[in-house]
């Protein structure tokens, strides 16, 4: 049986992508810049829930229950907001807005991965977050949460949840990115 990496998330749209690359182009000149692995723009979302290698005959009891999970939540406003790091390896944009509906609706994508068969770590407080860049030896990144700190991006609604299939590069290419695409999308509310 194959398997396929996977993650549920909330995906910005273009504007506040747009926006966020905008916030994010002056962070590359800061000192030490260079030596961080910047997310490519294709790879920016909020991920709800972490599902990692799940075989495909769990795929049709898990779009079942995500469907469900989405169709039991709203759609809620959301936009870019601020930014934070985990330690010195990776810094984020953070959220505003509808973020109690964002937390439940990753309790529930979690639930569904969950109840479809696939082994889920135990769900710790939900942070949300888009991840920016990364670093593999602890970095100092306060010049870059102090350069994210006033940023407000647009607001938008939340309409859909996302099953995201992502292929991690091969080794030896240096810079080489995940690839990420959509599996399937539920809309949010009935």
């Amino acid at each position: 049986m194959s398997s396929q990496r996977l993650f549920a998330a909330v995906l910005p749209p273009e504007p506040a992508a747009d926006e966020l690359a905008g916030a994010v182009a002056p962070l590359h000149r800061l000192p030490g810049a260079v030596n961080l692995r910047w997310t490519a723009r294709a790879g920016w979302h909020y991920t709800l829930a972490f599902l990692g290698e799940v075989g495909e005959e769990l795929l049709p009891e898990l779009y079942t229950r995500l469907e469900r999970a989405a169709h039991r939540t709203e759609p809620f406003p959301l936009r870019v907001h601020g930014g934070g790091r985990f330690d010195g390896r990776a810094l984020w944009a953070g959220a505003a807005g509808g973020l109690d509906t964002l937390r439940l609706l990753a309790e529930r994508a979690h639930a569904a991965a969950r109840r479809s068969g696939v082994p889920m770590e135990e769900h710790r407080r939900y942070t949300p977050h888009l991840t920016l860049a990364r670093s593999r030896v602890p970095t100092d990144l306060t010049p870059y949460t102090a350069a994210l700190e006033g940023f407000e991006g647009r607001h938008w609604e939340a309409g859909e949840l996302s099953l995201v299939r992502s292929e991690l590069p091969v080794g030896g290419v240096p810079g080489q990115q995940p690839r990420y695409e959509v599996v399937r999308a539920w809309p949010l509310g009935r």
